[in-house]
C-alpha cells in the first residue's frame, strides 16, 4: 500500500531538505493554502480538500473535497480521515507545525489517533521529526544532534531509553515535569525507546536552530 503524504499551508523554509522525505509513489493530499508547496516540493496532488478560507479554489483538474468553514474537523484531520477511508496506514504529515500554537498542537495530537489505529505516522518539518511511541522499540541514529520525549498524551510508565546520554530504565515521565527533553544519542550508536505503558511524543531533531544554543 502506498504512503500518504499530508500537506498542511504552514511555512516550509527549505523544500530540499523536505524533498529527502519524499517518494514518486506517495499519495498527495494538500490541504487549502498547502498547495502553494507543491511546487516546491516537485510534485502534484492527488486529492485537494479545504474549505478554502486561507485561499481560493484553484479548480483544478484533480479530484477536489470543499469542505465548510464551520466544521468540527480542521482541514487537515480531515485529510488524515479520508486517507484512513481510502485505506491508507502510513502517513507522513507536512506543512502543519508553524505560527499558530492552536493549529500545532492539534495537529501533533493527530499522531496519537493514528498510532492507537495501529498505524505508522511521522510529522516532519524544518527542523524536526515527531512520531508517538509506545512499546513497540523506535531507534534513533546518532546523526540526530538531539531528541526529546514528552508527555503530552497521559499517564506513561516503563519509559526506557538506551544508548543515549541520559538513559532511563522503567522510569515515567509526567505531563507536568518533561525532564525528558534534550536528550543526546550516544557516539556510534543507536538510541532505542520504548514505553511499555501509554504513549509518548518523540522529538528528533535533524539540525539544531541557527545561532541558539541548547537549553
Amino acid at each position: 500500500m502506498k504512503r500518504c503524504v499530508i500537506v498542511g499551508g504552514a511555512d516550509i523554509l527549505n523544500y530540499d531538505d523536505i524533498k529527502k522525505y519524499l517518494s514518486s509513489e506517495d499519495f498527495y493530499i494538500f490541504c487549502d493554502c498547502g498547495l502553494r508547496h507543491s511546487v516546491g516540493l516537485g510534485v502534484e496532488p492527488d486529492l485537494i480538500v479545504g474549505d478554502f478560507d486561507s485561499s481560493e479554489n484553484p479548480n483544478l483538474e484533480v479530484e477536489t473535497i470543499v469542505l465548510p468553514t464551520e466544521k468540527d474537523d480542521t482541514d487537515t484531520v480531515f485529510a488524515v480521515k479520508e486517507a484512513i477511508k481510502r485505506g491508507f496506514e502510513d502517513f507522513l504529515i507536512l506543512g502543519v507545525i508553524g505560527q499558530r500554537l492552536d493549529h500545532t498542537l492539534g495537529n501533533v495530537s493527530i499522531l496519537k489517533m493514528l498510532f492507537d489505529k495501529g498505524f505508522k505516522a511521522i510529522i516532519a518539518d524544518d527542523y524536526c521529526e515527531m512520531q508517538a511511541v509506545g512499546s513497540e522499540p523506535v531507534y534513533i541514529p546518532d546523526t540526530y544532534p538531539y531528541f526529546s520525549l514528552i508527555n503530552i498524551f497521559g499517564k506513561t510508565t516503563g519509559i526506557t531509553i538506551k544508548n543515549a546520554k541520559y538513559p532511563l530504565e522503567n522510569a515515567e515521565i509526567t505531563c507536568d515535569y518533561q525532564y525528558g527533553v534534550s536528550n543526546e544519542v550516544t557516539k556510534g550508536k543507536v538510541a532505542e525507546v520504548s514505553v511499555d505503558n501509554g504513549t509518548l511524543l518523540l522529538v528528533r531533531v535533524s539540525q539544531a536552530y541557527p545561532n541558539q544554543p541548547k537549553s
